[in-house]
């Protein structure tokens, strides 16, 4: 598998699932180090949905990278720690501010 890197949104595979947990194959955000995704076998990501969301920042945020196929909304909320064996193939990349401004939403909800 090539390389997972920060910023990048890939498929994932996020079954099986409890309660309000995103479930099924979805887009997810990678927000971990790329040395950390190459040498632990895992990333934490961050699910992304198309539905507009009631909830805004910090639970969400909307992305305006141009180069997604749909306009796409970060649920900071639903944070995750995946093997790599469920990530799948690149759809995009956000760009470093949008990077930044989910790791401030992350602050904001577990608050530092």
């Amino acid at each position: 598998m090539a390389r997972i890197l920060r910023g990048e949104i890939r498929w994932a595979d996020l079954n099986l699932v409890r309660g309000h947990e995103q479930a099924s194959l979805r887009p997810v955000l990678i927000l971990s180090q790329d040395v950390f995704n190459e040498r632990s076998g895992t990333v934490i990501a961050v699910a992304l949905t198309s539905q507009p969301q009631k909830a805004g920042f910090p639970l969400t945020l909307e992305l305006i990278t141009p180069n997604l196929p749909k306009k796409s909304w970060v649920k900071i909320s639903q944070i995750r720690t995946l093997s790599v064996e469920r990530i799948g193939r690149l759809i995009g990349r956000v760009s470093p501010e949008e990077i930044e401004q989910v790791v401030e939403g992350l602050n904001e909800i577990i608050g530092l």
